[in-house]
């Protein structure tokens, strides 16, 4: 099971086996739903002000996948002009953001050759905000509500296809709290 520690202000984590193949695996799909659906950008604006007047090619509706609507949500429910609007200046960049963090972990896990990864305190809200996202992806696949009963889930049979699905989920939340508990 992972591990962790703090030396002062690093966290370190240690992977059992197997278990930074499959976060790497569960950010590489990541990062291909952030991307799928997205066309890319026309300009890469190099003056910061030219970029956030520039930055207006983005969708202007809500993404198809269920997924990505929990991601990447309507900014107003009952203002679907102000919501198309908001999001087109907006989602490229949220999901440019949750990219960035996501490969920014999977860059930690590919490059540690030892059994830890040590976690500056730069580098811990990237981690925090990419197990965030694995974790809302994998819970609206399986359509957890936030007032299900979680004591039903835990009690699936080995055999049930979700099963699996639900231990990852809860091993992402395993990793969540362990990386907050240590980032204080």
């Amino acid at each position: 099971m992972t591990r962790f520690r703090k030396r002062r202000k690093t966290v370190v984590l240690s992977f059992a086996e197997h278990e930074a193949d499959i976060l790497a695996n569960l950010l590489r799909n990541l990062v291909e739903l952030l991307y799928d659906g997205l066309p890319p950008r026309t300009t890469t604006p190099v003056d910061p002000l030219e970029a956030l007047l520039s930055d207006n090619d983005g969708p202007t509706s809500p993404p198809e996948d269920v997924v990505l609507q929990r991601l990447l949500p309507d900014a107003y429910k009952t203002d679907d002009m102000a919501s198309s609007e908001f999001r087109r200046f907006t989602e490229r960049g949220l999901r440019e953001g949750k990219v960035t963090d996501a490969k920014r972990v999977l860059s930690a896990l590919e490059e540690s050759r030892a059994d830890e990864i040590a976690l500056e305190p730069d580098e811990q809200l990237s981690w925090l905000r990419a197990l965030n996202d694995l974790r809302l992806a994998i819970g609206t696949r399986l359509d957890i509500k936030d007032e299900d009963d979680y004591a039903t889930w835990e009690k699936l049979d080995d055999d049930d296809p979700r099963r699996l699905t639900y231990d990852l989920y809860d091993w992402l939340g395993y990793l969540q709290s362990a990386l907050l508990h240590n980032m204080r």
